[in-house]
């Protein structure tokens, strides 16, 4: 096999990104792009399909674990939003792939491609490698499957009345709700091992912050560690008995998956961070003669926090969106012909976006944690008593608009914790153009479907990413003030027909030519 390397940060064809300050004094936004090393966790396609063609049979079944090559690599994208500062957002820059990849080997997790027996297949039809020109034709036939369409109910996005204060009415794709993902695949046996990591840092928890965390419940944590339940758990608790084997012939659902460890390792690093924040001496000639639970953080239990930020407390924190990208197969992801899993964990009001090739909608992969979000709310209704309006009209709990953030020491006991969102999109060969990560200075200007459509119109992945950036900072910014912005776009199996499906990029051209006469007008920002 033909191994490529590709320089994934200069790879202006397959990648981009960029950043911009905005007219705030300083850059508080990071990100981070490169490979991980942990085991795969792609969906390995049913033999029925893998066995169509001695291409298809050859090119699309799974690598095993336990071959020579190993597994394909795993992809890993974030983004970093600070408040306060950036210490936490550099931490999570730094460090947050760490926590992912010690978290994989703790949990002992395991490829969920190793090799399962199949005595109908023949070995040379396992050990055969796709020749490039079989890729190539394999990559024209999945672009050609795509039948493009316009979705129903979708029209280009209004614009205002001129002297009208109410905003662009968005398109049908735009803050709607993320799709339900995939259910989790199993990847360890060592179940027993996992829960008693799972309880340690549930406790570590309840001991070193209390307050919301003494009834803390993480959604992929087991119920014997004071979680929501494995996923055979919570389906026997409803009634629901799943058998060992479902229909697709993929592992069991009953034991630990990556989304065990990613939730693993985010309460993990914020546990960190905010312990070694209250260790600190605070700079407040005040404050710093106060208890340390003053900040919300007991500090009963002793924490190995060394090297973790400066030496001064820093009391802010960041938001968070991660997304890796795992393919069954030695074919790259970005390769039309070439099946992937995509999986998001998401903190905050970052954004994640995939791009659908056959409509040209975005869909959405997060949900903005912010108090008006009905889950949220319900959430922190019990330890959160107050919920105050800033003058943008925009709920926030003790001053923060997010309710989901690491860091953030003086609101954990309250509920401000790093549990992720976490959502699993298995992606079919070519079925979306590519991937967008933006931080708030981004979504918080524009729409999910304007954001896609200036990628549409962009010739390249870095191009989009500068386009982007650029587009909410000069024109898309509340008042003429842009915050912060951010923006990584990576090209999927589809990109070649990203402006076909749906309105193109049509559907938002009005509306993004009205913000920049908006913004060009001084007569627009009278009061």
């Amino acid at each position: 096999m033909t191994v490529v390397r590709i320089p994934l940060r200069s790879a202006k064809h397959h990648f981009g990104s960029s950043v911009s300050r905005g007219n705030r004094p300083y850059n508080e936004d990071a990100f981070q792009a490169g490979t991980i090393e942990i085991p795969a966790f792609a969906k390995r396609r049913p033999i029925s399909l893998t066995r169509l063609t001695p291409l298809q049979g050859a090119g699309r079944e799974g690598t095993s674990a336990d071959s020579a090559s190993g597994d394909p690599q795993v992809f890993y994208f974030g983004v970093f939003d600070g408040h306060g500062g950036n210490e936490c957002s550099d931490f999570l820059k730094d460090r947050l792939h760490a926590y992912v990849e010690d978290g994989a080997r703790d949990f002992e997790l395991e490829s969920s491609l190793k090799k399962v027996r199949d005595s109908g297949a023949s070995s040379s039809e396992q050990r055969r490698s796709p020749s490039s020109s079989d890729l190539a034709q394999a990559g024209r036939e999945s672009l050609d499957a795509i039948k493009t369409r316009v979705e129903g109910g979708t029209r280009p996005a209004r614009v205002p009345a001129a002297g009208s204060s109410e905003k662009p009415a968005s398109s049908k794709a735009d803050k709607t709700a993320p799709p339900e993902g995939a259910p989790p695949l199993k990847q360890s046996e060592s179940k027993r091992k996992a829960e008693e990591l799972e309880r340690g840092l549930v406790n570590s928890w309840k001991e070193v912050v209390g307050g919301y965390f003494k009834r803390f419940k993480p959604q992929y944590f087991s119920l014997s560690s004071g979680g929501q339940g494995h996923i055979l758990e919570r389906e026997v608790v409803r009634g629901k008995q799943m058998s060992t084997s479902d229909a697709t012939g993929d592992h069991t659902a009953e034991g630990v998956g990556i989304e065990t460890v990613l939730t693993y390792a985010f309460l993990k690093a914020d546990l960190d961070f905010v312990a070694a924040q209250a260790s600190k001496r605070d700079d407040d000639p005040v404050l710093a003669d106060r208890p340390l639970n003053d900040d919300d953080i007991l500090g009963k239990k002793n924490i190995t926090t060394k090297g973790i930020g400066s030496s001064k407390r820093f009391k802010g924190g960041s938001t968070c969106s991660i997304a890796l990208i795992s393919t069954p197969t030695p074919t790259p992801f970005w390769h039309p012909a070439s099946p992937s899993t995509l999986i998001t964990s998401h903190v905050g009001d970052t954004r994640i976006l995939v791009c659908s090739t056959a409509t040209g909608l975005a869909v959405p992969l997060t949900s903005d944690h912010h108090p008006s979000h009905p889950v949220e709310a319900e959430r922190l209704r019990r330890y959160a008593s107050v919920f105050t309006t800033d003058s943008f009209g925009e709920e926030r709990v003790l001053g923060l608009a997010n309710t989901r953030a690491f860091g953030d020491i003086a609101s954990k006991r309250i509920g401000v914790s790093a549990e992720p969102e976490i959502r699993r999109l298995e992606m079919s060969p070519a079925e979306y153009s590519f991937l967008v990560l933006v931080s708030d200075g981004v979504s918080g200007s524009l729409d999910d479907q304007e954001i896609v459509d200036i990628v549409k119109e962009a010739r390249t992945p870095d191009q989009a990413s500068r386009d982007i950036v650029s587009f909410a900072v000069d024109y898309g910014g509340k008042d003429g003030e842009a915050d912060n912005a951010t923006a990584l776009v990576v090209r999927l199996g589809g990109w070649e027909r990203r402006s076909e499906g749906g309105l193109g990029s049509m559907g938002t051209k009005e509306v993004r030519d009205w913000r920049k006469q908006e913004a060009l007008d001084p007569r627009s920002r009278r009061t």
